[in-house]
């Protein structure tokens, strides 16, 4: 769907724009995703940590002639052949066009809504609607104050019917969602404890979400909740209410759940006097909740009852993660197990350019790619351009469809008919240092090629969520004012976790500073493509001539330190060089004292080498409120040293003094800046739930790889020291004290998580096995063992230790895969 610049400008009721013939087929809202220019309409939004008319300048040279804005900047105004469309808030703006397009269209629309499942539920249907409509739905899970405009923006005269999800972090967000998407019908997937910051309460959200359905035809919904049944009650939803139960026969709808043995569940709906069975292969309590929800909706759309239950047993899993793995031969994978359509191939691409290095060329491997209205000449050809302006130099097609279109792609591509074919034909050695993106349907089966070409196939992997890094870190922005900024720690390699896909993702949330420990790691994140600002809180350097290339910025805490960087960058030619000066007020670590900072100011005056671009301290006991007077006492050192400092200099220098404890104890001390360190990582230092529902970020996971059954007696291990009081089944674990796991945990003094249940360690941890009692445990080889993440937390292998948080996740070791991911 095309419009004109002028009916953009109708639409948003402004003056007649001045360049009258451009065309506009692509909303944008990031500057990095531009494919086509001269057809695109990008809008400068306005965020907390960001100012999309920053940009404009840039985009003008690469082609984009459209722009909405709230004002005009300097340097390109007059710009010739060039349109700006000034409003006052351009998100609104957004929001209009998008609510004007979705009025060109009487089609159904479904609108999904709910604490989880949303993009699952979206795909299952899809699956399952896609022989009877073309559809047009939600790319990914584009389902925010931007997402959905941009999703909504995807309808066209083909579209027969629309599957779009509405997320919300804060009240008042629904309102124009439900604007936009306008539902016909609408199906709540469940409420829980996510994203539940920006409410009062749990009913509050509740209520927020539900308003999708003001002005639908139809909801759907279970009502064994009682809040969601109470609620729908108090917001009257006019609606016809599809409400489902297993408990309630007077529901509108009685679901049966019979879970199999095998691993299958059967569903039966009765509703107006009938029944409507159907089998998927799932038993998690999530699928069922889904598939019900599924089942319903093609009920009252009008779908055959044997074709429900053909289509439902159909169903295959949603892979929703974008996953980055170290790669054979100095390459990087990304492996999106996401469905292989062509509107989520943006988005890979989107977020394999960000992880982009000089050191490395692009190369992505796709199948045969889906769509639903596009005729497939259209589509590949599209797909070439989108490919080239993403910067791709290599391409593996692999598939019939996209094989005869082979044409349209540059001469360094090849083509395959199968994934098998690729393989025998294709050894890893034929990739050495690239960026790979696999991105393919669920037929072709390609994480074959992701286990082919990983660095290392160890069984044991920590997984690391860069979605709870995003979330742990707006968790702590909401906590302080908006001029405040964030140092983010990514020290020890990210806590264990690897610093440079934090690094990448901290950097795109608008962190102010990262902190590293030494010179190296800031090096290594420089290298790996990270521009924004880097202290280093201990910087001796022997390489001075690396670091202020890679322009890191050292704590300076003493006057040795202070001299030997003054001479050194004389001797470099150095100017202006921004420092960071730390005080002792009481750790009595490093720093400078109070008595120090006359001769500090008149060091730091007497030369132009370096400037103190911020002055800090740390807190010695912000997590003992005992010794809050402690506390106090530091606060007021800082206040007086920070403050005698700034009277030396003209320029502003920022204060930081705050840690995860102290933004949560004494948010009236945040000054400048605060430093987020393990919160971020999903640990709580404080032991009220005062820090907010914080998510680990980093899950250790391995395998099972032997199962055994011994009578009592028996004794397992080393030193004949695992003693079975019973007849009990062993497994054995590819994890052992040199990828971290403490021999101290062994014994029974740690357990294990395995399909839903805690499994306690028999016997010693060995080097790289150790072994757990699954006598209650229904398990097999090859199942899923979580060592710490959601189930056992690191704070309870801590206290099992005698320490700290932070040693159980700096101590797993280099040699244990890291696999990186976002949804």
């Amino acid at each position: 769907m095309k419009y004109t610049i002028s009916q953009i400008s109708e639409i948003l009721e402004l003056k007649t724009p001045a360049f009258l013939l451009h065309t506009i087929s692509v909303l944008l809202t990031d500057s990095r995703s531009v494919t086509y220019p001269s057809e695109s309409l990008f809008f400068a939004l306005r965020t907390r940590n960001n100012d999309g008319h920053r940009y404009i300048k840039e985009l003008i040279e690469k082609g984009v002639r459209n722009f909405i804005v709230d004002n005009v900047p300097v340097n390109v105004v007059g710009t010739p052949n060039v349109n700006f469309l000034v409003v006052k808030d351009v998100k609104k703006a957004l929001h209009t066009i998008a609510r004007h397009h979705r009025m060109q269209y009487g089609i159904p629309v479904i609108g999904i809504t709910g604490s989880r499942g949303k993009t699952t539920l979206k795909e299952w249907l899809y699956q399952l609607l896609q022989p009877d409509y073309r559809i047009v739905r939600s790319p990914r899970s584009f389902n925010s104050q931007i997402g959905v405009p941009l999703s909504l923006w995807e309808m066209n005269r083909d579209s027969e019917i629309g599957i779009f999800e509405a997320g919300i972090s804060l009240s008042g967000e629904m309102k124009e969602l439900q604007a936009m998407i306008q539902p016909t019908l609408g199906i709540l997937t469940n409420i829980g404890g996510e994203h539940a910051e920006g409410f009062p309460s749990k009913r509050d959200k509740c209520r927020e979400k539900i308003r999708l359905f003001k002005e639908c035809e139809c909801v759907i919904y279970c009502s064994d909740d009682p809040l969601i049944r109470e609620v729908m009650e108090e917001e009257e939803i006019a609606a016809r209410h599809l409400d489902w139960s297993v408990t309630d026969p007077d529901a509108t709808v009685k679901v049966t759940i019979n879970k199999r043995s095998d691993g299958s569940t059967g569903i039966k709906c009765h509703i107006n006097g009938a029944d409507h069975e159907a089998s998927i292969n799932f038993n998690d309590p999530a699928s069922i909740e889904n598939a019900v929800g599924a089942i319903i909706a093609l009920i009252y759309l009008g779908v055959a009852p044997e074709k429900i239950a053909a289509r439902m047993e159909r169903l295959t899993p949603v892979g929703t993660r974008l996953n980055v793995i170290e790669g054979v031969n100095d390459c990087m994978l990304i492996y999106d197990s996401y469905t292989g359509d062509y509107h989520s191939l943006s988005p890979a691409l989107d977020f394999m350019q960000r992880r982009a290095t000089a050191d490395r060329t692009s190369t992505v491997i796709l199948s045969d790619v889906m769509h639903e209205t596009m005729t497939s000449e259209n589509m590949y050809s599209n797909i070439a351009h989108l490919l080239k302006q993403k910067g791709v130099t290599r391409i593996i097609g692999i598939g019939e469809e996209i094989s005869r279109h082979a044409p349209y792609f540059n001469q360094n591509s090849k083509f395959y008919r199968s994934t098998e074919e690729f393989l025998s034909n294709t050894t890893p050695n034929d990739f050495s240092h690239e960026l790979i993106l696999i991105k393919g349907s669920d037929d072709f089966g390609f994480h074959r090629l992701s286990e082919v070409l990983e660095a290392r196939q160890h069984e044991t992997v920590l997984e690391v969520n860069l979605d709870a890094v995003v979330h742990n870190f707006n968790n702590f922005r909401s906590r302080i004012k908006p001029t405040t900024g964030i140092v983010a720690m990514v020290k020890a390699s990210g806590y264990g976790a690897g610093s440079y896909e934090l690094a990448k993702t901290l950097q795109s949330q608008g962190a102010a500073y990262l902190a590293v420990a030494v010179a190296d790691e800031g090096v290594d994140l420089r290298k790996a493509g990270i521009t924004m600002p880097i202290m280093v809180l201990n910087p001796r350097v022997v390489n001075y001539t690396t670091l202020f290339d890679c322009r890191l910025e050292p704590e300076i805490y003493s006057f040795e330190i202070l001299e030997e960087f003054i001479r050194e960058g004389r001797r470099h030619g150095i100017h202006d060089y921004p420092v960071h000066i730390k005080l002792d007020t009481g750790m009595h670590r490093l720093g400078f004292l109070e008595a120090d900072m006359p001769r500090l100011k008149k060091v730091l005056q007497s030369q132009d080498v370096l400037t103190p671009k911020s002055v800090f301290s740390h807190l010695a006991a912000a997590d003992s409120p005992e010794m809050d007077d402690y506390t106090m006492e530091q606060f007021e050192i800082f206040a007086r040293c920070s403050e005698s400092l700034q009277r030396g200099f003209s320029h502003h220098i920022l204060r930081h003094i705050l840690n995860s404890t102290g933004i949560t104890r004494f948010p009236e001390h945040q000054y400048d800046m605060v430093r987020l360190g393990i919160c971020l990582y999903g640990i709580p230092t404080m032991p009220d739930h005062s820090q907010g529902d914080l998510r680990p970020v980093s899950t250790l996971r391995t395998s099972v790889i032997s199962i055994k059954e011994w009578p009592a007696g028996t004794t397992i291990g080393y030193s004949r020291k695992g003693l079975l009081h019973r007849r009990s089944r062993i497994a054995t674990l590819p994890i052992g004290y040199a990828d971290g796991l403490n021999r101290h945990l062994g014994y029974g003094n740690a357990a294990v998580w395995i399909n839903g249940r805690r499994c306690p360690t028999v016997g010693s941890i060995c080097m790289d096995v150790c072994m757990v009692d699954v006598t209650d445990t229904p398990c097999k080889v090859g199942d899923t063992v979580e060592v710490f993440g959601h189930n056992i937390s690191v704070i309870e292998l801590a206290d099992i230790l005698g320490t700290i948080p932070y040693e159980i996740l700096t101590s797993v070791a280099s040699r244990v895969k890291r696999v990186y991911y976002r949804e």
